[in-house]
């Protein structure tokens, strides 16, 4: 069976998408999904996004990681899907879809998606880093250095302390009032990504609610570009959160499956 896919990336964080509304992507099958997502015998993907319809909204997106597994939610990958269904003629400049967290809301102008992320009501602030969740588990650590900084043995030491789900792992270091290098270890990639949409959501809140900021509109440089997450504190809850950044299409292939 041949099946359609595109290539898009959010900042460097690159996925396979694929209008699966006929349902025929066999989607059970993560050894394929680890496959198409390998960079030497695949497409070469962070993970593969499925566009499906849904009943109560303009379309779902499904989010498979690298390693074949269905993931939680993906910001950067639900600003691509974002691109896709435009692209698709599915939505104009304005959507609501639905995801593994529930529904969001999502803008799309002149390439650049601004994507509601979910509330965030829990921040949990230890010693030396700060454990949420923006859809997806994050570890946020501030660290000195971080162009040199060892994310990768690091990232995956941190991830396996949280059991066999793990946690992402984001390293932070402030560079002013308003702006955040940040570098990501992605469980389910088990790498480090050029990009990490929850990743810099966690982040922004994270420096926030340590009071290394007081801004609610903040800058997040990635390996990948930049990004920037805005938001409202509502009783230390986190509302109207949003992820901004561009979403671009790379290129349009067929492969046999």
């Amino acid at each position: 069976m041949n099946i359609t896919f595109y290539k898009y990336e959010g900042t460097g964080n690159d996925f396979i998408m694929i209008d699966n509304r006929d349902t025929l992507f066999p989607k059970e099958n993560s050894h394929l999904v680890h496959k198409l997502c390998d960079r030497h015998f695949g497409i070469g993907a962070d993970g593969i996004i499925l566009l499906e319809t849904d009943v109560e909204a303009d379309f779902k997106m499904v989010y498979y990681n690298a390693d074949g597994n269905e993931g939680t939610m993906c910001g950067n990958g639900g600003r691509c899907i974002v691109a896709f269904a435009n692209k698709l003629d599915v939505i104009s400049n304005k959507t609501t879809f639905n995801a593994v967290d529930g529904i969001h809301h999502a803008t799309i102008e002149n390439k650049l998606v601004s994507l509601q992320m979910i509330d965030v009501k829990t921040v949990e602030v230890h010693n030396n880093y700060v454990f949420t969740n923006t859809g997806s588990p994050h570890h946020v650590q501030l660290v000195e250095n971080l162009t040199d900084y060892d994310v990768v043995t690091n990232g995956k030491k941190i991830r396996d302390n949280y059991g066999d789900e793990g946690s992402n792992v984001n390293f932070v270091q402030q560079l002013n009032d308003t702006t955040f290098k940040v570098r990501t270890y992605e469980r389910g990639v088990e790498d480090e990504t050029l990009a990490c949409g929850t990743g810099v959501t966690a982040v922004a809140i994270a420096m926030h609610k340590t009071n290394k900021t007081k801004a609610t509109n903040i800058k997040l440089p990635v390996l990948g570009g930049e990004l920037e997450v805005s938001f409202n504190v509502e009783n230390e809850h986190y509302k109207n959160v949003f992820l901004k950044g561009p979403a671009t299409f790379v290129f349009k292939g067929i492969i046999e499956i």
